[in-house]
């Protein structure tokens, strides 16, 4: 299944390469605006935590990841470039974090 968001042409009613990469520019953007929108619940998370090693919450990271492969194969993705997709952003977003963490 494909997403759509208005005035966006589906790949079948792209005409050139200029549409098709101006389709995945705006979706790049959207995935872009997405996590600056997690990094702001990043940083909130930041004030219920009470040690470093809740923070990195290992097991939470772990579920996660298995999550976010079965939701990867279930958009008919390969699952491991998607985990380790994840296993970076969730190790930036740790360590943003563990900044903020040690600040407060």
């Amino acid at each position: 299944m494909t997403a759509t968001t208005p005035n966006s042409k589906q790949p079948s009613e792209c005409s050139n390469m200029d549409d098709i990469r101006s389709e995945i520019d705006h979706i790049d953007r959207q995935i872009i605006s997405l996590l600056g929108n997690r990094l702001g619940y990043v940083e909130a998370a930041a004030k219920f935590k009470s040690s470093k090693t809740s923070v990195r919450a290992l097991d939470r990271v772990a579920s996660m990841l298995e999550d976010r492969e079965r939701w990867a194969t279930e958009q008919g993705l390969q699952s491991e470039p998607i985990r380790q997709l994840y296993e970076n952003l969730i190790h930036y977003f740790t360590e943003h974090e563990l900044q903020k963490w040690t600040n407060e």
